[in-house]
């Protein structure tokens, strides 16, 4: 049985419920909230939700609305972990000592951690199982947008399509609670859509303004126009000639792999065992009697660290596993067909002066139809994403073909002043979007434009394919469904409104108080209170003292970047089992910069190693398999592959010389090549020190030969990867340039006022 997604209104909020009786439980009073605003929640009482937008117009009957989902939410809702959350070892113990489950998800992803949540939250006894880490696969690979889908809105209108219509609607109620129930994780972001002909700026507007319609009261801020000016003005790396104008409107932008970390955290607050590291072997089923039917009745599973086997039961298992939807529904049955159509998306991650600092990009019609994103996040600058056929892997690894075609799309719309170089390409990902098609359409190879819900002959509940922003509904329909089917006894949906885990007492200004308290640096204190949100407290608590005068606590794990090393500590309590956790999706050092996150793997493999008792034998066993994901996932080879021995030298005869010249301060003796030895006499002579280590990584960066020295084809290899902006921030050629400057700037020592020397 197949249920296709509905295309009904969703629904604005959840019922609302009487306040429940237990102090624990009453909301919050906010003392920020403007006093009309209270005095009219206690209006409303008397008048009713008729009066309230007369009572105190239409923004604050959002927030009143808002109000009231929480208060909906959460009430009756137990809370069993507020603290401390249970370990990895607890909650493999609950997954195998619990007689039997309602329900038993398999899957951690944005969909397979929103269907716990919600299954929980209905008093339903619920586990969760993900075979890696939580969020490992699509879920942290996205464009991190919570979006509508503004091109979707488009095709509705010039197709008349009323279930695009409907879609687009549903993801931009979803879009407006998520913003709502994780403020430290998310946030508006204004996204400028360039024009550069005259026809296409009443098009795009009148686009856009309907955009703004659909969303009606949850319409982030209205969209705008800009002159050519005022466009450069905010966007100064774009392209001048021919630009016309400008149209921005807001989307919603977010932490992607923390948000669905916090989903997953929730569910296990709310008493949901769940487990990462955990792999269903095969699927459970007994038979009835009478009919001799077969039921799904749990999963064999393996705990992937330590190898050992145990079963779960469950009256109802939910197959929410992305990619691999077809995997675990033939576990049920060998003979289904597939219906999921993978399609590979590349992103890529520059350097942040690339774009402004809170300004999008949005570029609508790429050379081959496609629409590229390029966008602002971390610091950084997120650039894609691709669309292409795929197969189905766990490591799916960015072609260099993609990156380049993502950078070709980005020179078209900054100014020529602005030189993209594919060496700044700081790291690189590819995501596997899991499409699926229709079993109930006449053409069976169509793409289903939502996600669908279904329920097999053995009662196995399988949800597929959507997006990351209507995960929440789709785990809506999901429990729905699998209530219906299973015969459930459990109450309505409570997940509108419902905060997610460190959002509630989050504020704004919450960092300060963490710089105030603990002495953190300004940078770092943000970027805890924006990942942890309120427990980014616990996070301070467990940063150890510099010795320093300031920062008083919070050793970074590498310079540029905010991540401290009690983050690693804390990411263990956060069930992250290994190097690779840490830096790809409890922190997102991988996702922006690889070098950085080479660097800093070292130290988290000892952090971690002391924490959890690992062997020498374990800790370089982790520290290969981090590196390996960066190398391969991140785009570190695609990187690395710049500069190869059998890289053309492209340089013209003046070049050649002026670089042969600085070659040969350094090799003074005419050998041919320099090592370390040679460099570290040179930057004597200018008073410059750097420690030996650092020497040899930065040598070792162009010696492609690896015999331990440059010689001058790798120098003048290096200097033209350079030039052609293959290579960017190469250490040895920015210090021997340095070098020679200085030299030269010096001059030689006079020797006047010494009589000549004698």
């Amino acid at each position: 049985m197949y249920l296709k997604a509905s295309v009904g209104d969703p629904k604005a909020e959840c019922p609302p419920r009487p306040a429940p009786q237990r102090e624990s439980l009453q909301p919050e009073r906010d003392s920020s909230r403007p006093m009309a605003f209270r005095k009219a929640l206690r209006r409303t009482a008397i008048v009713g939700g008729g009066a309230v937008a007369a009572a105190f117009g239409v923004s604050q009957l959002i927030e009143y609305r808002r109000a009231q989902a929480h208060v909906a939410a959460e009430a009756e809702l137990k809370v069993p972990y507020p603290n401390e959350l249970p370990s990895r070892a607890a909650q493999l113990a609950a997954l195998r000592d619990t007689e039997e489950f309602d329900v038993l998800v398999v899957g951690g992803g944005a969909t397979g951690a929103g269907c716990a949540l919600d299954a929980v939250t209905r008093n339903l006894k619920t586990a969760l199982v993900e075979r890696s880490d939580f969020s490992s696969g699509t879920s942290s690979r996205s464009t991190k947008l919570i979006h509508g889908g503004v091109r979707y809105l488009q095709k509705a209108i010039m197709k008349l399509d009323y279930e695009q219509y409907m879609m687009v609607k549903e993801a931009l109620h979803e879009r407006a609670n998520l913003l709502e129930i994780a403020p430290h994780l998310s946030a508006p972001l204004p996204i400028m859509l360039p024009v550069y002909k005259w026809w296409q700026l009443p098009y795009y507007w009148a686009g856009i303004k309907m955009y703004d319609l659909v969303a009606g009261i949850q319409c982030l801020k209205s969209s705008y126009v800009l002159s050519k000016s005022k466009a450069l003005e905010l966007f100064p790396m774009l392209k001048k000639d021919k630009l016309v104008g400008a149209i921005v409107y807001y989307d919603g932008q977010h932490n992607d792999a923390r948000m669905n970390l916090a989903i997953a955290l929730s569910a296990a607050r709310y008493g949901a065992a769940v487990a990462n590291y955990t792999e269903v072997v095969h699927l459970l089923k007994n038979k009835d009697p009478q009919t001799g039917r077969e039921a799904v009745c749990g999963a064999r599973c393996r705990d992937v660290v330590t190898g050992k086997e145990f079963d779960v039961k469950a009256k109802c298992v939910i197959n929410a596993t992305g990619p691999f939807t077809d995997s675990l529904r033939k576990m049920d049955n060998q003979e289904t067909p597939n219906i999921c159509q993978p399609s590979a998306g590349v992103h890529i991650v520059i350097p942040g002066y690339y774009s402004p600092d809170n300004m999008g990009l949005l570029d609508p019609a790429t050379s081959d139809g496609r629409v590229i994103f390029f966008l602002p996040w971390e610091k950084m600058t997120i650039a894609g994403t691709t669309d292409s056929p795929t197969k189905v892997t766990a490591h799916p690894i960015p072609g260099e073909d993609d990156i380049n075609f993502i950078l070709t799309e980005v020179r078209n719309y900054l100014s020529p002043d602005v030189e993209v170089r594919r060496g700044d390409v700081l790291a690189a990902w590819s995501g596997i979007r899991p499409l699926v098609t229709d079993p109930n359409s006449k053409d069976t190879q169509s793409i289903c434009r939502n996600h669908i819900v279904s329920i097999s002959d053995s009662g196995l509940v399988t949800i597929a394919g959507g997006k990351w922003t209507t995960y929440r509904s789709m785990a809506e329909e999901t429990l729905d469904a699998a209530i219906k089917a299973h015969g459930f006894t459990a109450g309505p949906c409570r997940t509108v409104g419902l905060m997610l885990e460190g959002a509630k007492g989050w504020a704004p200004t919450l960092y300060i108080r963490l710089v105030q308290d603990y002495g953190l640096e300004m940078e770092v204190a943000q970027h805890l209170a924006s990942t942890y949100g309120a427990r980014a407290f616990d996070v301070a608590k467990m940063a150890q003292v510099t010795g320093q005068r300031w920062p008083i606590v919070g050793k970074r794990l590498v310079s540029e970047f905010p991540y401290i090393e009690a983050e690693v500590l804390y990411a263990i309590k956060e069930y992250a089992c290994t190097a690779i956790d840490v830096i790809a999706r409890r922190t997102r050092l991988g996702f922006l910069n690889v070098q950085a996150a080479d660097e800093a793997l070292p130290c988290i493999v000892q952090i971690m190693a002391k924490e959890l008792g690992w062997s020498q034998e374990k800790k370089t066993e982790e520290l290969d398999a981090a590196k390996k994901f960066l190398y391969l996932e991140m785009g570190y080879r695609s990187r690395s592959e710049q500069l190869t021995k059998t890289s053309e030298i492209n340089l013209d005869y003046q070049e050649v010389v002026r670089y042969k010249k600085r070659f040969h301060k350094f090799d003074k003796e005419s050998k041919g090549f320099i090592t370390t030895v040679d460099v570290q006499r040179v930057l004597e002579s200018i008073n410059v020190h750097i420690d030996e280590n650092a020497l040899h990584e930065i040598l070792n960066e162009v010696d492609l030969n690896k015999n331990g020295q440059v010689e001058i084809d790798e120098f003048l290899q290096l200097m033209s990867a350079v030039k052609k902006g293959q290579v960017s921030d190469s250490r040895l050629a920015i210090l021997m340039k340095t070098a020679e400057e200085t030299l030269e700037t010096r001059g030689p020592v006079s020797v006047d006022r010494s009589g000549g020397g004698v």
